[in-house]
């Protein structure tokens, strides 16, 4: 898979969780794959101040990403 079909992929990971997080006045944002197996992230709105967001961001959003895309390692927040 290239950068620009996994890049399209993780989108599709995204657009599956946004709605969860868009209920509670957040959202995120890619911001970029690193080696094909790094992804970052931007949690946003209320995520930012949220006292679960690791948590959302690991038990959510990382396994959404990895269910799309099983080769992607890490996922992590760039705040």
């Amino acid at each position: 898979m290239n950068t620009e079909e996994l890049t399209l992929t993780i989108e599709k990971a995204l657009d599956e969780i946004r709605p969860f997080l868009n209920s509670d006045g957040g959202d995120i944002t890619l911001i970029g794959i690193e080696e094909g197996k790094h992804v970052k992230v931007r949690l946003e709105g209320a995520c930012t101040s949220c006292k679960i967001n690791q948590m959302t961001l690991k038990a959510g959003v990382e396994t959404t990403i990895k269910k799309y895309a099983p080769q992607i390692e890490t996922v992590v927040n760039i705040a």
